[in-house]
């Protein structure tokens, strides 16, 4: 509500006493300058000013351990108290528009953040797998999920595995490409150069802790030294203890079921080893749901310019017309 001053006009008697700085005789006042009665007063407004800000502080940092761990909500009846993946300003803006749906769409976009299936730092650290994913490359849902990923506790190491991870998703162009070069190469009767492997310490590492999937075997037999390279590099990542076999698998689930990827036989793989280790069916289900929310990027990119493409076409048509010389 607006305060008074701001809306309302003074009736006469209180314009007369505003004005009135210099009272009349007889009041037992002491005669005070227009510039004496300004100072005062904006010192007095300055006072209340700070006053306020202070308060305002305090009940904001009061609401911080709230925002930042929502409430468990698994009717998913009660609104959010943080806007997940949601940025601020296309978040208010569509709101503005159309805020029925906006309305139901955050509760639908922010369910995984408020139906306690997996903790708050699983659900952030899944956001930023598909934030930062290699076909995804999204920067502005990147730096949303890692600030509120370390908010909720998540540590450097656990959120640069995850970029390490989104970044060689990328082997899936071999993993879909050299068996189909092998049996095009097949039917063509053409043959591979024979190629002599050294040694191979980091994909025997692999086999040895069951992370080695046989759809790396086609492009291993094209070129085991390089194979070799990219196993040294990215075998690391998951055995290097930092995340737990569970959240490692569903993030793996994400990168790979996620709509900027849809791959579909690392899902099963990943679907599979994830039950393996312990995954429930509801918390696999929660990260499928925590992929879809990447829909909303259409909103959090496109409100924003449309608002600002709107307000450039008024502000031209607005113009004045210009005289011709």
């Amino acid at each position: 509500m607006a305060n008074r001053h701001e809306t309302d006009t003074p009736n006469e008697s209180e314009q007369m006493e505003v004005n009135d700085v210099c009272p009349r005789e007889g009041s037992g006042r002491t005669r005070m300058t227009r510039r004496q009665f300004v100072a005062g007063t904006g010192a007095l407004l300055g006072t209340v000013a700070v006053a306020e800000l202070a308060m305002a502080q305090i009940t904001k940092a009061g609401k911080g351990a709230d925002e930042k761990k929502p409430a468990r909500d698994h009717a998913g009846t009660k609104p959010a108290t943080n806007r997940a993946p949601w940025d601020p300003a296309a978040l208010g803006k569509l709101r503005e528009w159309n805020p029925k749906w906006a309305d139901a769409c955050v509760r639908m976009t922010t369910n995984p953040w408020t139906s306690g299936v997996l903790p708050l730092k699983t659900v952030e650290l899944v956001s930023i797998a598909w934030n930062a994913a290699c076909t995804n490359l999204n920067a502005d849902g990147t730096r949303r999920h890692v600030r509120a990923a370390l908010e909720a506790g998540a540590t450097r190491d656990e959120i640069l595995v995850v970029l390490q991870m989104a970044s060689f998703l990328s082997i899936h162009t071999c993993s879909l490409g050299a068996p189909i070069l092998l049996e095009e190469a097949k039917a063509a009767g053409v043959k591979p150069t024979p190629k002599k492997a050294g040694a191979t310490p980091a994909s025997d590492k692999m086999k040895a802790v069951g992370q080695w999937n046989t759809a790396w075997d086609p492009f291993f037999e094209l070129s085991p030294d390089w194979t070799e390279q990219f196993m040294a590099v990215a075998g690391g990542i998951y055995v290097g203890g930092v995340l737990s076999p569970k959240d490692a698998e569903l993030l793996s689930i994400a990168f790979d079921a996620s709509v900027t990827h849809m791959y579909a036989p690392g899902t099963r793989r990943h679907i599979k080893a994830a039950l393996k280790v312990g995954a429930t069916m509801e918390e696999i289900f929660e990260v499928l749901k925590i992929c879809v929310v990447l829909g909303v990027q259409a909103c959090n990119l496109g409100v924003p310019i449309l608002a600002e493409e709107i307000a450039n076409r008024s502000a031209r048509n607005n113009e004045p017309m210009k005289k011709k010389p």
